[in-house]
């Protein structure tokens, strides 16, 4: 099982080469990074510069980025700008796919396999305008990773736009075969339910988003601290046509957890039950 870290966990406080070197002494080698100016400046190519040295001091692959939901994010403040491929204003959906290649460029410097992509923002309806601009955008978005060894893996989200079944019928309808889907089973177990989710989007996941809540909130909490069946969760993930990457993909709580050792420990728990289901279905 390959295990990455998504920096979400970090999201309030800046990359730097000293936080990479605490995740990589807790026996982590692949990380996520969120794309969040104040956190990972994208757009900087000193900063870019900067993290490539670090993930080469400390022995970290850059398994994803997660490209920004919003700009202009500042301490204090709970949301920012929406950046949405699915605008249906053409000026600001312009603005996004640009966002979006910021991102990209990254790859320029630091090779990294996924972009985990939002096809809309918040709670959306799968409105036809929305997804023609989202087509408008992906058409141009995939071309531009494809050049730069990236592929785009969409995320379901908590919306109709960004269910798995909306997702599934986006990809077939626009022809678009080089995007792939991120499995969110956090997001899953908040809509239509964990097993059902992923055998909508099984032969398109590439890679996961795992963390727990409640069923009502998208709380990112350590796995096995909700309400997931994780056993059937990991069933069902095991039944992927190749081996994804188990993402874990956290919050800061209020009490200052998780720490990278509650980390480290819920990885080892998830191997131990996710090998246990990938040996059954090799078996069956």
């Amino acid at each position: 099982m390959q295990r990455v870290l998504s920096t979400y966990r970090y999201v309030n406080q800046p990359l730097g080469a000293a936080l990479l070197a605490e995740i990589s002494q807790a026996g982590i080698a692949s990380i996520e990074i969120f794309c969040s100016p104040r956190h990972f400046n994208y757009r900087e190519p000193q900063a870019v510069r900067e993290l490539a040295d670090a993930l080469g001091e400390y022995h970290l692959e850059l398994h994803s980025l997660h490209s920004p939901t919003e700009r202009d994010l500042s301490p204090g403040r709970e949301s920012g700008v929406p950046v949405s491929i699915s605008d249906t204003e053409r000026i600001r959906r312009l603005d996004a796919v640009d966002e979006v290649k910021r991102t990209l460029e990254v790859a320029e410097r630091i090779p990294f396999h996924f972009l985990v992509q939002h096809i809309g923002h918040g709670r959306q309806a799968a409105d036809p305008r929305k997804l023609d601009a989202a087509f408008s955008s992906l058409e141009h978005l995939c071309i531009f990773a494809k050049a730069r060894g990236v592929t785009i893996a969409l995320e379901n989200t908590p919306s109709e736009l960004g269910a798995p079944a909306s997702l599934q019928h986006f990809i077939t309808d626009t022809h678009l075969h080089d995007l792939r889907l991120c499995f969110d089973i956090g997001h899953a177990h908040i809509e239509e339910g964990v097993e059902v989710s992923f055998d909508i989007m099984r032969e398109r996941v590439a890679t996961t988003h795992i963390h727990d809540n409640h069923g009502e909130k998208d709380e990112h909490l350590l796995p096995y601290e909700g309400a997931i069946n994780w056993d059937a969760g990991l069933a069902a993930i095991a039944t992927a046509p190749e081996l994804v990457a188990i993402v874990l993909e956290l919050k800061a709580q209020s009490n200052g957890g998780p720490t990278l050792e509650q980390v480290r420990a819920t990885f080892d728990k998830l191997e131990e039950n996710f090998e246990a289901k990938r040996g059954r279905t090799s078996r069956s």
